[in-house]
C-alpha cells in the first residue's frame, strides 16, 4: 500500500536532505577560501585573513564573506605574510552594479574610471607594520558588493591585488531551494515506479 511505499523512500529522503543542508560556509568564493575555519584572502602570492563585524547589529559575531544586514559593518583585513606589512596597501569597497556574482575577479571590474564610479569607500595606500586593516562603513541597501584589497611595495613594483565579492543583507536561499524541488521530482518518480511494479507483483 501507499504506507509501504513511504516506508521505502524515508531512508533515501532523509539521506538526500541531509546531503542538501548547507554546511556552515564550506562554500567559498571570489577571492576568499575557507581553510580550518579561517577566512583566507588571497593577493598574488600573498594572504590575509578576512573577517567581517556588526557590532550595532551581532555584536561580536564573525562573519566570513556576507554580512547578514543593512547596517554599519567593520572589516578587518589581518595579514598573514608578514611581507604586506612592509607594503602600501589599501582598500576599496565596490557596488557590483553589473552583477558580477560571487566569481568576480580584477578585469571584471572594469577601467579605472568603472572602480572609480562604483566606489563607495576608498582607504587610501598606507603601510600597516601592525598588520591589521580595520575599514567601517555604513551599508544602507541589501545587494551585491566586492572587496578590493591592493598591496604594493613602497618606491613600486609588482601590484597584489585581491578580490572579494560578498553581500549585504541578503539571504539567497535560491540554490536551497532547487535541491528540494528536485528531491521532490525523484522521490515522485521513485513512488510511481515502487507502486507499478507492487501493483505488477501482486498481479502475479
Amino acid at each position: 500500500m501507499a504506507a509501504n511505499g513511504m516506508r521505502v523512500l524515508a531512508p533515501t529522503l532523509l539521506a538526500l536532505l541531509l546531503l542538501s543542508l548547507p554546511v556552515g560556509q564550506a562554500f567559498a568564493h571570489g577571492g576568499v577560501s575557507v581553510e580550518d575555519d579561517q577566512c583566507i584572502l588571497t593577493a598574488g602570492l600573498y594572504r590575509a585573513h578576512f573577517t567581517g563585524y556588526q557590532p550595532t547589529a551581532r555584536g561580536s559575531q564573525e562573519f566570513c564573506e556576507d554580512i547578514p544586514v543593512v547596517d554599519r559593518a567593520i572589516i578587518v583585513v589581518d595579514f598573514i605574510d608578514r611581507a604586506l606589512r612592509e607594503m602600501h596597501v589599501d582598500v576599496r569597497i565596490i557596488r557590483d552594479v553589473d552583477n558580477i556574482g560571487n566569481n568576480a575577479t580584477f578585469e571584471d571590474l572594469g577601467s579605472t574610471d568603472d572602480i572609480e564610479r562604483a566606489t563607495l569607500h576608498y582607504r587610501a595606500p598606507a603601510l600597516y607594520p601592525s598588520g591589521t586593516v580595520s575599514v567601517s562603513y555604513d551599508f544602507t541597501e541589501p545587494g551585491r558588493y566586492i572587496g578590493l584589497v591592493t598591496a604594493q611595495r613602497p618606491g613600486g613594483g609588482q601590484i597584489f591585488r585581491s578580490v572579494f565579492p560578498f553581500t549585504v543583507g541578503v539571504n539567497d536561499t535560491t540554490p536551497y531551494i532547487k535541491v528540494v524541488v528536485v528531491i521532490l521530482l525523484f522521490a515522485a518518480g521513485l513512488y510511481y515506479f515502487s507502486e507499478r511494479y507492487r501493483r505488477k507483483a501482486a498481479k502475479t
